[in-house]
């Protein structure tokens, strides 16, 4: 037996697939509909660092799906890019002096080179970046499309500001109130901003999920991210003030049990109403406020901070004085602003009302409020004219009173703000406005697209709030495409999000200098069939990506209200790591293995071994260059496949793949053996077909565990065999080619083939040859399992009754006994009542 030759083998069939553009793909019309697939992938930032172990597990499932399908029959389009402006590459840039451009597209080359060693059938013919000027005059063209259906506009804002890295910050990139990229104490800043109108189309948002062949909870997290929820706007008149403070809330009908209001540390009112002597104390608390993230001043376990302004407000159903307070759990993004706190009702309410002492009047039945707020349902009390009234019937009278008394008005209101599209960075697409003195923001004209991103020794970003374009004099300066006086271009740039929102149209038609793309090319491959990609991206690019596509949509420019009709997350790959009982992780180099026991070298105290995120700071970190190096691009798939289901996070486990490997070798080593045409035995002949219809089942579902699973059940019996029967092998080589794609083709030359497998129809299974002869079957007494017999297929219930009592335990336990009834499931039971 010889050692499985991967290296050569992979090499060799990696150059013909490329040589040959084996995986190109056309626009075939011959193709009906239903035998087409749009297969994506979410494509890579491509980092310095290189891909780790993680970033294939999708990529490798995609392949083997599409793989799978185009031997089905199906023209399958598999595209591969990258996404490759943004931060990271900017920050590297400015820590190392050189240019982002050159780092990025040194990435992207070894990004590129790690990809196709794992053998992935891409369409590289259609490979986007997302940095280059010829792909984003196309995200620059639909922004310009954006703009003038009035989506996209200029405020001052106030947004996460890193006096590091010196640019805005999503929420989602600021955690324990530091950059999550730099790790630098992150501010609250008033910045001008450009922002896109994603709230108009909230409803729509929402309204296409349920279109949409995606987890549960994937929809949910969008959902709540959308957050749609109906109340009423209330106006409370404030004190010494011709002012109201306009709250919105979802519960109007507990408004007699508003005893205190609540601003956002931002709000506009809180300079004007703020009391002398309170003065002092607000604005060292709106200091405070303004280095934490949205997300941490709303975390329901933090401790409730907040600060008396002095002023008061008139509560509108009763006339009561309640305090007006500033705190941070208050968003200035969300609703007015502002709230009505409702202490007896709302937990969060009652933790504040009782740190300030505050009052709590209970206007709910049902729980005791001294003790914690009751946020359930119950009848009205303490509320005037509510009285008595279940919830809906109260919230439906005290909007009808608010608006009789124009205090008030039926509201529907989003969590979801607007979203700011914009980063005060040198590595990002210029975003195609002028400003004019005379005629003010003026689109860019389409002829004149692309507006290139300049080239500047210069790129370190300024604390100003202004891009360091800005001080590129022969990129600022530029006439006015209305007037033709002297104007000035935008230099906000865009942010990460824009290229990778609508990256999936320009695969359909990559070199189109006319189009984003061709109406007959989206036509062709529209929606995406399945999208595959981590939960990283669960709400925001997805949400995004969903947006841009509505627009494009009801602008005529594509043909579906959703991109993406199939999501899968698959789950992450994690790796092995050592903790001390304080809960504190040590790298992998600071341990040693002593007798089963894991042991820290500095301290000699025991470590317990737990799953963590793969890191670098962890020395945990496989690189997939090393593994192929040692066991194979095939043998990497196929373990990656093997490690549990696609959508579960798993450990890493390098015993794992060497043991995935072996299996690779005994299939190698079957193989090489003498290719016979004789007949095998019947048995093989139905192990066969039974793997067959197994494994096309479930890489159909995309449960490669399994299908994997049943492949060595068979190569267990196949290496038993001493020939290499060709009526079992070249089926069996069909079927393993989409996992192992160059061990597949190297076999399929060897039993004798000149055209390659990719292509070739995928073996289907004879379904008699899939039942067994015999079945076991289970005997219960009363549904408990007391004995089990082996049957032939097919036995019938009279028969299978006699040979149950005819077992010499059951006659014991049945002895004596009343026989109520017998249950004669075939092939399956026999469940005996007794009394």
């Amino acid at each position: 037996m010889s050692k499985y030759p991967f290296n050569e083998i992979e090499k060799k069939w990696q150059k013909f697939w490329e040589e040959n553009e084996t995986f190109k793909v056309t626009e075939d019309p011959s193709f009906p509909k239903e035998k087409r697939a749009y297969i994506l992938d979410m494509f890579p930032y491509p980092s310095g660092a290189g891909l780790h172990v993680g970033h294939p597990e999708g990529y490798t499932a995609t392949d083997i799906y599409c793989r799978y399908l185009r031997m089905k029959g199906v023209n399958v389009l598999h595209p591969m890019g990258f996404d490759s402006f943004g931060l990271p590459a900017e920050n590297y840039a400015i820590k190392t002096g050189t240019h982002p451009k050159i780092t990025t597209e040194k990435n992207i080359d070894h990004f590129r080179e790690q990809i196709k060693s794992l053998g992935f059938s891409y369409d590289w013919s259609r490979e986007v970046s997302t940095h280059t000027s010829e792909y984003y005059k196309w995200t620059q063209w639909i922004f310009l499309q954006l703009y003038k259906k009035g989506m996209a506009y200029e405020a001052d804002t106030p947004i996460n500001w890193c006096p590091d890295c010196l640019t805005g910050l999503a929420n989602e990139e600021v955690k324990e109130g530091m950059c999550d990229r730099c790790g630098t104490q992150v501010e609250r800043r008033n910045t001008r901003q450009w922002i896109l109108k994603i709230t108009d189309y909230a409803d729509k948002l929402l309204e296409g999920l349920d279109t949409l062949d995606w987890s549960d909870s994937l929809k949910a997290m969008q959902r709540n991210w959308i957050g749609r929820s109906e109340g009423a706007n209330v106006e409370f008149k404030l004190e010494k003030f011709d002012d109201y403070i306009e709250v919105y809330t979802t519960r109007p009908d507990t408004l007699f049990g508003a005893t205190y209001m609540v601003l956002a540390p931002e709000h506009p009112f809180v300079e004007k109403i703020t009391t002398a002597d309170q003065k002092e104390a607000v604005e060292k608390y709106i200091a405070e406020a303004s280095h934490k993230s949205d997300l941490e001043r709303t975390e329901l376990s933090k401790d409730k901070s907040g600060v008396f302004t002095g002023a008061y407000a008139i509560n509108p159903v009763n006339g009561e004085k309640i305090p007006v307070w500033i705190s941070d759990y208050i968003l200035i993004s969300y609703g007015t602003g502002a709230i009505m706190a409702v202490p007896a009702h709302d937990q969060r309410d009652w933790e504040f009302a009782k740190k300030f002492d505050l009052p709590i009047i209970e206007v709910l039945k049902g729980g005791d409020v001294s003790v914690e707020a009751y946020t359930e349902d119950g009848d009205h009390v303490n509320s005037g004219f509510l009285d008595g009234m279940g919830k809906q019937e109260a919230i439906d009278s005290m909007i009808a009173w608010l608006e009789e008394r124009k205090l008030g008005k039926k509201t529907i209101n989003y969590k979801l703000r607007d979203w700011i599209f914009a980063r005060q960075r040198y590595w990002g697409e210029p975003i195609p406005l002028v400003h004019c003195p005379a005629c003010g923001t003026v689109p860019v004209p389409e002829d004149q697209l692309p507006i290139t991103l300049p080239h500047v020794d210069d790129f370190k970003p300024t604390n100003t709030g202004e891009s360091p374009l800005a001080k590129v004099e022969e990129f600022v300066k530029c006439t006015c495409p209305q007037c033709g006086g002297e104007a000035k271009r935008e230099t906000i740039t865009m942010p990460q999000w824009a290229g990778s929102c609508w990256y999936y149209l320009r695969y359909l038609d990559p070199k189109n200098e006319k189009a984003f793309v061709s109406k007959e090319a989206e036509d062709y491959w529209m929606p995406v069939d399945l999208y595959v990609g981590g939960t990283e991206h669960a709400v925001l690019h997805l949400l995004y990506a969903r947006f841009w596509h509505k627009v494009l949509f009801d602008l005529g420019l594509v043909s579906h209200a959703e991109p993406f009709q199939r999501l899968v997350n698959q789950g992450m790959i994690t790796a092995y790591a050592y903790q001390r009982p304080n809960k504190s992780l040590v790298p992998t180099d600071e341990v040693k293995e002593e007798e089963g026991k894991f042991i820290e070298i500095a301290t000699g105290k025991e470590l317990e071994q737990v799953i963590a995120k793969m890191s670098k700071s962890l020395k945990n970190v496989e690189n997939p260059d090393e593994m192929i190096e040692h066991f194979g691009a095939d043998s990497f798939r196929m373990y990656e496949m093997f490690m549990g289901p696609l959508q579960v996070s798993k450990p890493w486990s390098t015993k794992g793949l060497s043991g995935v490997h072996r299996f690779l070798n005994r299939v190698w080593n079957i193989a090489e053996r003498e290719i016979s045409d004789e007949k095998p035995s019947d048995d093989m002949i139905k192990l066969l077909h039974k793997t067959i219809k197994k494994v096309s089942l479930d890489t159909g579902a995309l449960e490669f565990n399994t299908a994997i699973a049943q492949m060595m059940i068979f190569i267990n019996e196949a290496y038993k065999l001493d020939k290499c029967y060709r009526e079992l092998w070249e089926p069996f080589t069909l079927l393993i080619a989409p996992y192992a794609p160059h061990l597949g083709e190297e076999m399929w030359q060897m039993l004798g083939h000149e055209e390659i497998l990719a292509y070739k129809p995928y073996p289907e299974w004879i379904e008699e040859l899939t039942l067994d002869d015999e079945k076991e079957v289970v005997v219960q007494i009363n549904g408990k399992v007391r004995s089990k017999m082996t049957v032939a297929a097919g036995t019938s219930k009279d028969d299978l009754e006699k040979m149950a009592f005819g077992i010499e335990k059951i006659q014991s336990m049945t002895e004596g006994k009343n026989v109520v009834k017998v249950i004669c499931i075939p092939d399956k039971l026999v469940n005996i009542v007794v009394k």
